[in-house]
């Protein structure tokens, strides 16, 4: 089986690494510095499971090299459709796409270039991040990638394959039987750890430090909970006690990513996280107003990002 990931940068880099230092058939689609800095340095990882320095094949469209069985996106949701449009020429008839970004509106708009049928779902939970040298860093102590069929049906031959490749590699995860619930349950988790680290400026550890900080992430929570409900995929009680666990857990230095990308003045997820899960709830009639002051928050630091005003002070 042959893999096209598109992009080396933190996940896919991290995933795809795994993936060939295990063997497997892994090709990365990427942009002409980052194959330079690739073919000159290697794709290095650093990580509690083990540092690598891996020659690895690129190439920069995603006509080259294939044909492909399996082409996964680790983009950004703000990158979808410059993705789109690099790994479209890779996604020949039969090839099954693997998207691997927060929320779920991605999805829609998957299914409408490449038909629902060749798209599945898939989700990282996996703490890294790409150094300035373009070293992947692996921070957590965990390292997952899941992904199936979104009508829960058995994986397809290629899913089962890539479900075999991810065991050898020494990933967690792997072939997921209700991946939408996966996926929403990763959703509530991340939109709440965002919206509330981003609105205050600071790990869950720092926010339970307030007087209300604890209240304002469980209430929130349980925002995104109501959500999930309303689209038929509630976590129930067990799935929610493990959120409230990590949410009253003082003393945590865990902080969404979105935050470090928001301190260093980078684009921000804001609308697939925050935005698509308020549009979600108002839909249904749900009140979301915790989300609602993180998102206004998030959208006032995009428009002074977009006038160059990140980094002076407002006028």
């Amino acid at each position: 089986m042959r893999t096209l990931i598109l992009g080396a940068g933190a996940i896919g880099g991290y995933m795809g690494g795994r993936l060939h230092q295990s063997g497997a058939d892994v090709t990365f689609l990427v942009r002409p510095a980052r194959r330079e800095a690739l073919q000159r340095d290697g794709l290095v990882i650093k990580s509690p499971k083990g540092d690598t320095t891996q020659q690895v094949k690129t190439v920069l469209g995603g006509a080259e090299g294939g044909p492909y069985d399996l082409v996964v996106l680790t983009c950004k949701a703000y990158d979808l459709d410059s993705a789109i449009e690099a790994a479209a020429p890779a996604v020949r008839p039969g090839a099954t796409v693997v998207p691997l970004l927060n929320g779920m509106r991605h999805l829609d708009v998957l299914d409408a270039r490449f038909g629902a049928a060749n798209v599945t779902g898939g989700l990282a939970r996996v703490g890294v991040a790409m150094s300035p040298k373009g070293e992947i860093l692996h921070t957590s102590p965990f390292a997952a990638v899941s992904f199936g069929e979104r009508d829960n049906k058995p994986g397809r031959p290629a899913l089962v394959e890539l479900d075999s490749a991810v065991k050898k590699s020494g990933l967690d995860g792997g072939l997921h039987g209700n991946i939408i619930q996966d996926l929403w349950d990763k959703w509530i988790m991340l939109c709440t750890l965002a919206s509330m680290c981003c609105l205050m400026r600071g790990t869950s550890g720092d926010i339970l430090e307030a007087a209300e900080g604890q209240a304002l992430m469980l209430e929130t929570a349980e925002e995104c909970r109501k959500v999930a409900a309303a689209a038929g995929c509630d976590p129930g009680e067990a799935g929610m006690s493990t959120v409230r666990a990590f949410f009253s857990h003082k003393g945590s230095r865990f902080a969404a990513s979105m935050l470090h990308d928001l301190e260093k003045g980078s684009m921000v997820e804001a609308d697939h996280v925050v935005g698509d899960m308020i549009a979600r709830a108002r839909k249904a009639g749900i009140a979301t107003p915790n989300l609602r002051l993180a998102y206004a928050h998030m959208q006032v630091y995009l428009a002074r990002r977009a006038r160059g005003g990140i980094g002076k002070p407002a006028l």
